[in-house]
C-alpha cells in the first residue's frame, strides 16, 4: 500500500504543510529585520527586511497556489489548475523587481544626501545570523519537497530562500566593514552599508531575471528541446509506428501535457491499433512520467505494403472485406480477383456501382494492377432459426463425409452442421489434416473437397470448412 507522501493526496498535503511553515519563517523573520533595521538605522538590514517582506507575499501566493493547484480538471479549466503555480512564481518575480529598485534608489540617496545613521549594535548581527540558519532550513525543505512533487511553485521559493543567504551574508558584511570604519576612523567604510545593499539587490535582481525567464517559458508552454526528443524517441521506438508525425508537450505546474499524432500502417485493424496506441501511452511515460498522454492515428502507406495490402485497405476504407483474393501475373501485367460480400438486400444495380467504384479506386492506388475481377457474394443480414434436422440432412452429411474420404490429406470431418435459410442449404464443418501440411496444400485439399462434395449435393448453396492441425483434436 502506498504511503500518504507518496500518493497524490499525500503529495498535496506535504506540499501544503511546507509552505505554510515557510510563510510562518518569513513573517517572524521580517518583523525581526524590519525591528533590528530601524534600531540600527541601517538600509542593508532593512532592505533585507523589506526583501524578507516580498518574501512573506511570495510564499503566501505560493501557499495559496499550491492549494488551487491540485484541484482536480473541471469544465471552466479542462487541464487543471497547474498552471497558477507558475503564476504565482512570475509574479512573485514582479515583487522581488520592485524590491531591487526600491533598495538601489534608497542607497544612492544615502551616499550622495550624506544620510548615514547607522547605529551599530549586536542585535540586527544576531537577527541576521538566525536569518541565516531560517533561510538554510526552509530552502532544504522546500528543494526536497519541489524534487518529490516536482512543483514549480516551491523550487522558486527554494531557489529564493537559497538565494537570501548570501544577500544576508553580504548585509552582515556591510555592517561589520561600517562598524570597523568608525572604530578606526576610515571614512569611506562609512559606504559599506550602503554598498552591502546595492549587491544584495544586483543578487535578488540577478535571481528575478532567471526566475522570471523560467516562468515566463511555462506559461508560452515552452519545453527544453530535449524533453520533447526523448519523448519522441522512445515512442518511436514502438513496433509498429511508421512515424511521429506531431509531437506538441506543455507544462501546467508540476505535470505534463503530451499531445501526439502518430503514423501507422493503414492495414492495420482496430484491435490491432488500440494495442499500439497503449503501448506507445507506456513509451511516452517512460519519458514523462505522470504525464496526461493524448494519442491520435492517422493511417499510412507502409514502405514494405504489398498488393495485397494495397487492395485490402481500399476495402477497408468503404467497410468491406475481402476474401478469396488472389493476384495472377499475365505476361508482365497483374490481374486481382476477389470476392466481396454486400448486404443481401441491396439491388444488384446499387452493388454493381459499389464494387465498380471500388475496381477503380483498387487501380489508383495499385497502378501495377492492370484488371481487378470481383465475385459478388451476399451478406446474410438476418439471423435464420434453427430447424429439425431430417432425413435428408443425414443424407448431405454422408454425402461429406464420403467426399472426403477420397483424400488422403483429410483425416476425418467432424461437427458437421447442415443449416436452412430460406430457399438455401448451407453446411459447415471441422476437417483433420496434418500438422505439417503447408497452407498451399491445405487450401486446395479443401477447395477440392468442396467442388466434390457439390457435384454430389448440387442443392448444397454454400460450404464452409475449418481446418485443424491432428495433434488438436488428440488431446
Amino acid at each position: 500500500m502506498n504511503s500518504p507522501v507518496s500518493s497524490p493526496a499525500g503529495f498535496s498535503a506535504e506540499k501544503r504543510r511546507v509552505a505554510l511553515h515557510s510563510m510562518v519563517a518569513a513573517a517572524a523573520m521580517t518583523v525581526l529585520k524590519l525591528a533590528a533595521g530601524l534600531l540600527s538605522g541601517s538600509l542593508g538590514v532593512l532592505s533585507d527586511a523589506a526583501h524578507s517582506g516580498l518574501d512573506l507575499v511570495g510564499v503566501t501566493l505560493t501557499y495559496f497556489s499550491v492549494r488551487v493547484s491540485d484541484k482536480p480538471a473541471d469544465e471552466d479549466h479542462t487541464y487543471g489548475h497547474g498552471k497558477i503555480e507558475n503564476l504565482s512564481a512570475f509574479g512573485e518575480t514582479g515583487l522581488m523587481a520592485v524590491s531591487c529598485a526600491w533598495i538601489i534608489w534608497e542607497a544612492m540617496q544615502r551616499v550622495f544626501n550624506h544620510r548615514m545613521e547607522l547605529r551599530h549594535s549586536i542585535w540586527p548581527v544576531l537577527v541576521l545570523v538566525t536569518s541565516i540558519a531560517v533561510d538554510y532550513w526552509r530552502s532544504g525543505r522546500l528543494r526536497a519537497v519541489a524534487e518529490r512533487t516536482g512543483s514549480p511553485a516551491l523550487a522558486t521559493d527554494a531557489f529564493h530562500f537559497a538565494s537570501d543567504i548570501w544577500s544576508t551574508v553580504a548585509v552582515l558584511c556591510g555592517l561589520g566593514a561600517s562598524w570597523a570604519g568608525t572604530r578606526l576612523g576610515i571614512g569611506w567604510l562609512r559606504y559599506a552599508d550602503p554598498f552591502a545593499a546595492v549587491v544584495v539587490s544586483l543578487m535578488i535582481l540577478r535571481m528575478t531575471l532567471h526566475l522570471g525567464r523560467q516562468s515566463v517559458s511555462v506559461l508560452m508552454d515552452e519545453v527544453p528541446v530535449e524533453t520533447r526528443r526523448r519523448l519522441v524517441h522512445e515512442v518511436e521506438q514502438v513496433q509498429g509506428v511508421l512515424a511521429v508525425e506531431q509531437a506538441r508537450v506543455r507544462r501546467a505546474g508540476s505535470g505534463y501535457f503530451a499531445d501526439l499524432t502518430l503514423a501507422l500502417p493503414r492495414r492495420f485493424t482496430f484491435e490491432h491499433t488500440g494495442e499500439l496506441v497503449r503501448e506507445a501511452t507506456e513509451a511516452a511515460h517512460r519519458a514523462l512520467p505522470e504525464a496526461d498522454v493524448v494519442i491520435h492515428t492517422v493511417p499510412r502507406e507502409a514502405r514494405t505494403e504489398s498488393v495485397f495490402d494495397r487492395v485490402r485497405a481500399v476495402a477497408a476504407r468503404n467497410n468491406v472485406s475481402v476474401h478469396e483474393l488472389s493476384v495472377q501475373s499475365h505476361h508482365g501485367r497483374l490481374r486481382v480477383e476477389q470476392h466481396v460480400e454486400l448486404d443481401e438486400t441491396m439491388p444488384l444495380k446499387t452493388a454493381h456501382e459499389f464494387v465498380c467504384a471500388l475496381e477503380a479506386e483498387i487501380l489508383r492506388d495499385a497502378p501495377e494492377i492492370d484488371a481487378v475481377l470481383t465475385h459478388i457474394e451476399s451478406e446474410p443480414a438476418t439471423i435464420e432459426p434453427p430447424e429439425e434436422m431430417v432425413e435428408e440432412d443425414r443424407k448431405i452429411e454422408s454425402a461429406l463425409r464420403a467426399a472426403a474420404s477420397h483424400f488422403k490429406e483429410i483425416v476425418d470431418v467432424h461437427e458437421v452442421m447442415v443449416g436452412r435459410g430460406g430457399e438455401h442449404i448451407s453446411v459447415s464443418c471441422h476437417c483433420t489434416l496434418p500438422d505439417d501440411l503447408p497452407m498451399q496444400r491445405v487450401h486446395l485439399a479443401i477447395t477440392e473437397l468442396e467442388d466434390r462434395f457439390k457435384l454430389e449435393c448440387p442443392e448444397v448453396y454454400r460450404v464452409t470448412i475449418h481446418p485443424e492441425p491432428m495433434t488438436d483434436n488428440l488431446r
